[in-house]
């Protein structure tokens, strides 16, 4: 029976999602200026956008990855099916010869 666990990407995400509520509390219960405060949501903000972006490119490329694996093994299969499809033909062809001649 399979494991049931967590991805990787979800414990990613999990992390992620963790230190944005922790860095945004932190600059809510800090005693500093209302300039200081927007001058570090602005800099936690691109901060997660980088990440997130990073993190949605590397899911892309694995996607991309496993699809085209799936590519490659449904042409191998396709490939195995279309030969086994014209051995039957010629193997039906050869037997009815015979009957015919027999």
């Amino acid at each position: 029976m399979k494991d049931e666990g967590y991805s990787s990407g979800s414990m990613l995400l999990s992390f992620l999602l963790g230190g944005i509520v922790g860095a945004g509390l932190a600059l809510l219960l800090a005693p500093q200026s209302g300039q200081e405060t927007r001058q570090k949501i602005r800099e936690l903000a691109d901060d997660v956008k980088d990440k997130a972006t990073g993190y949605v490119d590397q899911t892309k490329q694995m996607v991309t990855s496993y699809v085209d694996k799936g590519k490659g093994l449904y042409d191998e299969k396709k490939s195995l099916v279309t030969s086994a499809i014209e051995a039957g033909k010629e193997a039906y062809e050869k037997e009815k010869e015979k009957l015919s001649k027999g």
